[in-house]
């Protein structure tokens, strides 16, 4: 089981890093071919709003794992760090859990309002507006397993 998590986390990891790379791609396409469209040629994709957004929230919330595993978000540690070792080590381990669960807690409410929001279209393509929410409930999910890897893994390095 120990090499199990990991390796999930580490594939994870990758799939995340490469969605990233290709929403961010694909943003800066959409954005700069309707940009290019409407200054040069006073036309206008109708798409582009919708899909440059998607893209957009799509970059940063499965980023956000990325983030919790290179330990690279903004934290308020200056208590923390003038800890000793043992007690550092597990308040951050006990800040780890108590951030998983919140984030479980989160991913179950998304869930819910990406449900509740099914039926809902948005205006230029003809989907459902919860496609929104699938990024937010891959990035919290994927967020609270690193969070609670973290805390429950003593062997896990802790950023």
């Amino acid at each position: 089981m120990r090499q199990i998590v990991p390796a999930i986390l580490a594939r994870a990891d990758t799939g995340a890093r490469l969605m990233v790379i290709a929403a961010a791609a694909l943003m800066v396409a959409v954005v700069s071919a309707q940009v290019l469209l409407r200054y040069g040629f006073n036309a206008s994709l109708d798409w582009a709003d919708e899909v440059s957004r998607l893209a957009f929230v799509t970059a940063i919330f499965v980023a956000i794992p990325l983030g919790i595993r290179d330990g690279t978000h903004v934290g308020i540690d200056l208590v923390v760090d003038r800890l000793p070792a043992a007690p550092r080590r597990l308040v951050r381990r006990g800040i780890s859990l108590i951030a998983g669960l919140m984030l479980l807690i989160l991913f179950r409410a998304t869930l819910h309002v990406a449900g509740a929001t099914w039926s809902e279209r948005l205006g230029a393509i003809d989907i459902t507006s919860s496609v929104f929410f699938f990024p937010v409930i891959a990035g919290t999910l994927h967020s609270a397993l690193h969070l609670l890897h973290m805390a429950a893994d003593p062997d896990t390095p802790l950023p």
